[in-house]
């Protein structure tokens, strides 16, 4: 490469791509090679003991025959139905109000992030400890009146899944609010001062102002809340193994108990595949929706 007399670079074009070839051949290792290996084993029996063989659509008609799969289904919809909008929406009035230059800002930012950096895992002890019913949770409760019985969060079928929500919303909305806080500081601070100006309350400051210029950002975390929401896994695999009587099992976490308690890496996979289309087709239809709000 050489600079001209305009201070144009020239010289072979092909040596900038020649940067990318380290990260295509990381995201072909590791990702595209998973993948494809992964769609070829949905058409096999194969597991992990015999040599695979082809069954064509075998897999994909024991899913759609298989009710274990819809229960997970159905719980991982739940799942999204109740995780996403809480995800969409609490975290812009939360952003909104770290957005503000006060003494201890940055502590308190710091401190909702927090959760964010924590190990899922490591969370998922701590609150499955928080959910016993001689916890923390429930002795507040007992000694609050709320309750005269311990609640149990985990053990009964109509809150265990409920309760595992609260741990991916808790250890989610400070992502989220991060993205929205991007947003917010990027609005031009004229146009609030105006609104105040001609007496627009802060509420309809918010409808007005705030949210539509936010639907990028409202576009970003939809996408990515709904894809985490349908791939749920550890906290599940932490706190309820799936129990009680399956109600936290979701398609993830029936995929890993295909694989790796039977070892039915084919039907696995074609598990994996169908759980991929799906959360294709949401992204797709959230990508959709809110392009013709914008």
């Amino acid at each position: 490469m050489k600079a001209t007399s305009s201070g144009r670079i020239t010289g072979n074009p092909l040596i900038p791509y020649l940067f990318l070839i380290p990260a295509c051949v990381v995201l072909a290792t590791f990702v595209l090679y998973p993948a494809l290996k992964a769609i070829y084993l949905s058409f096999t029996n194969f597991n992990m003991i015999r040599e695979a063989e082809f069954v064509g659509f075998a897999n994909y008609l024991n899913v759609w025959r298989d009710p274990f799969f819809w229960a997970a289904l159905k719980n991982t919809l739940l799942y999204m139905v109740v995780v996403v909008p809480v995800l969409v929406i609490a975290p812009i009035f939360l952003a909104a109000l770290v957005n503000k230059h006060i003494p201890g800002i940055t502590f308190i930012r710091a401190a909702i992030y927090l959760p964010v950096i924590t190990s899922l895992v490591i969370s998922g002890l701590i609150w499955k400890w928080v959910y016993e019913e001689q916890g923390i949770l429930n002795y507040v409760l007992l000694a609050s009146g709320v309750t005269t019985d311990p609640v149990a969060f985990l053990t009964d079928p109509a809150n265990a899944l409920f309760s595992v929500m609260a741990v991916t919303i808790w250890s989610g909305m400070g992502y989220y609010m991060v993205i929205y806080l991007a947003g917010l500081q990027s609005i031009p601070r004229h146009l609030y001062e105006v609104a105040e100006v001609e007496g627009v309350s802060a509420w309809q400051q918010m409808i007005h102002i705030t949210i539509p210029l936010l639907r990028p950002s409202i576009a970003v975390v939809t996408v990515m809340s709904s894809i985490a929401a349908m791939k749920v896994f550890e906290e599940v695999y932490v706190m309820t193994q799936g129990g009680p009587m399956d109600s936290t099992k979701t398609l993830v976490y029936y995929l890993y108990e295909s694989a790796f308690s039977e070892f039915e890496m084919g039907y696995a996979s074609a598990i994996g595949v169908v759980l991929f289309l799906l959360t294709l087709v949401f992204s797709l239809i959230n990508l959709r929706f809110l392009r013709e709000k914008t």
